[in-house]
């Protein structure tokens, strides 16, 4: 593959990967615990929508073939995209969503961070700003592991549980591909070795706060978002989320 088909197909990962984990806070809606916790998570997903936009836009330009920003979030099958597994599975309880949120900030803040001094001036840009929405989502994401982990005898156990159902899909977050290390040589993504090592000790650190063990690393198994071989949870997702672009092929309002 050509620098730029890297390029295109590591933007689309970082794309649909925001994409989801956005869709997937947002359908808290409506039935979140508490009023202030559905404003925050509302605006925890609209941050992630719109890192998605500025991703996508880019790789639609590198794709040049009249797609924009809109038509592949939108129009694209389940097996087109990139995202991590983690991020489509669903929400579950507080404890399962906030279990999520958190694996998934710690990965995310590390990337950004060597996104931020890309040698592609864009992709530098563009990470920049998102680290600092992303600081603030790992923040509060880690502060509800330690209450919900070291609060009463019923979070601690939900807490247990959530760790145990989405541990197997943090395989992703922590083993890098031929398509990363040929873009952390050509300087254009972080080094995968760096941000799993950062990864794991923000997670083995917060863990511990939440007074929760720290299971053994994930191993590889049969399903891979980066090869677009999803769960059976992204399909439903898009179904909801795709429906109205699919009905009513560029309509405007």
């Amino acid at each position: 593959m050509s620098e730029k088909d890297d390029l295109i197909q590591y933007l689309l990962r970082l794309g649909d990967t925001a994409l989801i984990q956005g869709q997937r806070l947002c359908e808290w809606c409506g039935g979140a615990p508490a009023v202030e916790e559905e404003l925050a998570l509302m605006n925890v997903g609209l941050d992630l929508v719109g890192q998605s936009r500025n991703w996508l836009e880019y790789a639609a330009e590198l794709l040049a073939d009249g797609r924009d920003a809109d038509h592949l979030a939108f129009r694209r099958d389940e097996r087109a995209y990139r995202n991590l597994l983690l991020v489509e599975q669903p929400n579950g309880d507080y404890a399962v969503t906030m279990t999520k949120q958190f694996l998934f900030d710690a990965w995310h803040l590390q990337v950004l961070h060597g996104l931020s001094t890309s040698s592609d001036a864009r992709i530098a840009g563009i990470a920049a700003k998102a680290v600092k929405e992303v600081t603030y989502h790992l923040r509060r994401s880690g502060e509800w592991v330690e209450r919900l982990g070291d609060g009463t005898e019923e979070s601690h156990a939900r807490m247990l549980k959530a760790v145990d159902k989405v541990w197997r899909f943090t395989v992703e977050l922590t083993a890098g591909d031929e398509v990363e290390q040929r873009l952390f040589e050509a300087g254009i993504a972080p080094d995968p070795s760096e941000v799993a090592s950062a990864w794991h000790s923000k997670v083995a650190d917060q863990f511990a706060r939440a007074t929760l063990p720290l299971p053994a690393p994930a191993s590889h198994f049969y399903l891979s978002g980066r090869q677009g071989l999803h769960s059976e949870h992204l399909g439903l997702l898009l179904a909801e989320m795709q429906f109205l672009q699919r009905a009513y092929p560029d309509a405007t309002w």
